[in-house]
């Protein structure tokens, strides 16, 4: 019998016996090689299919693991079904067999306690108590040995916020490597296809998803196996993409696949309407950690429970406008910023029009007259603020880290005539410099985090790669590295000593004459030189 949860030498002597397992079958199933950073609910998850997992003892040191499950038929099923499909996690394949043990007893050390949090956590997601753990339908015909899709089928459900494929491959790819996926709206619902590796992985994804919220209380996830077995993207663009062939063109203007022969293939799978537990959540504390890892500050809560960084959040929100949806966010009101820990020797209302111009368009910038340290910036509606917020929260400015929160406030107001506050405060609701006026702006589709290479473009021909470093080293920056497009020589990319001097020379250069009639952009870079 069980009785530590340590992985010192006792232990691996007390389980010399399951290595050489008779095949007998037990509730209890032996995990042997699991990958080194595996935690207790993707262990769990491996049982879930088959019935309800009653405990679970991980020994970490050995990079195994012990599952009981409800009953002994359970526990047969699961070992039959993986001795035909190996599982796979972070491209471990995961071997198992039975117990020579019939039963774990487990005690109260610290590897227990979270073993049984996670437990517990896992169970309450799938809708049962603890050791209760509710079969879903494509996982109870799992269980009877049909092995599933690697395509899910995903529908986002009450979609307030865009969701960009560059957002799904971040959050499906928690579970597993993804090779392509392909997005449409139909039946005015935007869906997905995604492809793993094999049925088993989209088993994971699909157990741990389904019923989640990528944000806060909306974008709730729908998914269900597709009938295709296999993806057939022709496209790299932002409607498809195949992860094994950078190689594909881009035609932005064609469809990416041919709907409706695919979805005649791939929609006639049930839909799955249980709702999550947690509503507002995605997942319960507990299962955050465990599952994510981490989280991002600045961020809805149920994404960054799912530790999706900024980007994402950045392509989901930037794709706002192009669904109609800015409006729709910016009902919450929300789109003052304030601004705190400035540098009140270099500040001024145009550096921070120019730097939080990258993640919307600034209609006014307020320097507090008293509180130099802080401003209010007015975006033009609530998506871009929690955009820019999300992005230049924590970034540093002229030597400070800024902090980046969302204000009371729903205007910046003017001075009033005759009251001059020394140009605190600046109006630009007019200025020919917003980047996401137009509708359709490919700007758009190109919104980054801060990063130290920078896109350049709207060069004249006649300025060369020396003119361009030496323009940057002109503002005390380091230039490391230089490259010009190959397709279009109007572009380049400059790479900075740091992200702090790539966010000061794109405040100090954005805009700069060139000559000829050229003014120069310049934006953050998802690229290395």
């Amino acid at each position: 019998v069980c009785s530590s949860t340590t992985t010192s030498g006792n232990d691996s002597k007390k389980f010399k016996g399951d290595v050489r397992s008779p095949g007998v079958p037990s509730r209890v199933v032996h995990v042997r090689k699991l990958p080194n950073d595996i935690n207790e609910a993707e262990v769990i998850s491996l049982g879930l299919p088959f019935g309800k997992v009653t405990n679970l003892l991980m020994l970490k040191g050995k990079n195994q693991a012990f599952l009981e499950l409800n009953s002994e038929e359970c526990a047969q099923t699961m070992v039959s079904y993986y001795s035909s499909v190996t599982p796979v996690i972070r491209n471990h394949p995961i071997y198992m067999q039975y117990s020579t043990h019939k039963e774990l007893k487990t005690d109260n050390s610290p590897n227990q306690v979270r073993a049984q949090a996670a437990l517990q956590a896992v169970n309450a997601l799938h809708g049962g108590g603890i050791g209760s753990v509710a079969i879903s339908s494509d996982a109870s015909s799992m269980a009877g040995g049909v092995a599933q899709s690697p395509v899910l089928r995903v529908i986002v459900e009450n979609l307030f916020y865009p969701v960009t494929l560059d957002v799904l491959h971040q959050i499906f790819s928690k579970f597993g490597t993804v090779l392509k996926i392909i997005t449409f709206t139909k039946n005015n619902q935007f869906q997905a296809l995604i492809q793993y590796a094999d049925a088993m992985t989209a088993q994971h994804a699909k157990l741990s998803l389904d019923g989640q919220n990528i944000y806060n209380a909306c974008c709730t996830l729908r998914i269900s196996f597709s009938k295709l077995t296999s993806l057939n993207v022709k496209y790299n663009n932002d409607k498809s993409r195949d992860y094994t062939r950078p190689d594909l063109p881009t035609a932005d203007s064609q469809p990416s696949i041919d709907h409706q022969a695919m979805a005649a293939a791939a929609f006639s799978a049930p839909g799955i309407i249980s709702a999550s537990p947690f509503g507002a959540h995605a997942f319960p504390p507990t299962f955050a950690i465990q599952q994510a890892g981490l989280s991002v500050p600045g961020i809805p809560g149920a994404l960054a429970s799912l530790g999706v960084g900024h980007s994402s959040m950045a392509a989901a929100a930037a794709a706002a406008s192009r669904l109609g949806l800015s409006g729709l966010a910016a009902a919450g009101g929300h789109n003052v910023l304030l601004v705190s820990n400035l540098n009140p020797e270099s500040v001024t209302p145009h550096c921070l029009f120019i730097l939080f111009g990258v993640y919307g368009d600034v209609m006014r910038v307020k320097i507090l007259f008293n509180k130099k340290e802080n401003a209010l910036v007015q975006m033009s509606d609530g998506t871009q603020a929690q955009l820019a917020m999300s992005h230049l929260n924590g970034q540093r400015l002229h030597g400070r880290a800024m902090r980046v929160t969302l204000s009371k406030h729903t205007t910046v107001q003017l001075p009033r005539e005759g009251h001059e506050d020394q140009g605190l405060t600046k109006d630009f609701s007019n200025s020919p410099l917003h980047r996401f006026k137009k509708p359709g702006s490919k700007n758009y589709s190109n919104i980054f985090p801060p990063s130290a290479t920078l896109h350049l473009s709207n060069i004249p021909p006649s300025v060369v790669e020396d003119d361009l470093k030496r323009l940057f080293a002109s503002s005390g920056a380091t230039v490391k590295a230089f490259k010009f497009f190959q397709k279009d020589r109007k572009m380049a990319l400059i790479q900075m000593g740091s992200v702090e001097e790539a966010i000061e020379c794109l405040i100090e250069f954005h805009n700069h004459d060139l000559g000829e009639n050229h003014h120069l952009r310049v934006s953050f870079s998802k690229s290395t030189i």
